[in-house]
């Protein structure tokens, strides 16, 4: 056990769909298996404070807005933690995400699709970030994904955490929003 003292800030230029149909990108990637835990534990504050295991590796993360009122800007201030600083951190919260992250690139751009278990099966989010403004702005939407979700309070992460499916399912109906199967196959080919 190993404490890693590395720690990094980084400005992220990102929008969120909520995904129409499973990105076809997915067949081929390898997920990776997340847990987001948040913090305050106070279900009705936007939590601000996660942490997060990827596989063997944990960190401590703190994601404020660049720009009050716009949440396709965030600045991430990300520390390493050791596993015993994880799991004692994590028990002292009931707020987690359980998720598989898909990085693809989907019509020439990176992404990050996000298959929730658990709680929120049925929901896929798909993120896109960007290297500056300009990209962003040039941006157009590729087919798998439905309504655009970026300012939506109720998609956040810290918002979602120690929630069901069920209690965000009407925003979701508003927006259109159908679930998706992990196993869903856009391409009407058998995966068998």
């Amino acid at each position: 056990m190993t404490t890693s003292s590395s720690a990094s800030t980084e400005l992220e230029i990102e929008l969120t769909f909520l995904a129409s149909s499973m990105p076809v990108e997915v067949d081929s990637a390898q997920p990776k298996p997340l847990v987001d835990v948040y913090f305050p534990v106070d279900m009705s504050t936007h939590p601000r404070v996660r942490l997060r295991q990827k596989g063997d590796s944990y960190e401590f993360t703190k994601k404020t807005p660049a720009q009050e009122g716009d949440a396709s800007q965030h600045v991430e201030q990300t520390v390493a933690l050791s596993t015993s600083e994880f799991t004692d951190l994590a028990a002292s919260s009931s707020r987690r995400i359980e998720k598989d992250r898909y990085f693809v690139e989907i019509d020439g751009y990176a992404a990050e699709v996000d298959v929730f278990r658990g709680a929120l099966e049925g929901l896929v989010l798909i993120d896109f970030e960007f290297d500056s403004h300009e990209q962003l702005r040039e941006f157009v939407a590729p087919g798998c994904c439905g309504a655009n979700v970026t300012q939506e309070d109720f998609i956040a992460g810290g918002l979602l955490a120690g929630r069901h499916y069920s209690d965000i399912q009407p925003e979701l109906q508003r927006l259109g929003y159908e679930p998706v199967a992990a196993n869903d196959n856009p391409t009407g080919t058998d995966q068998a």
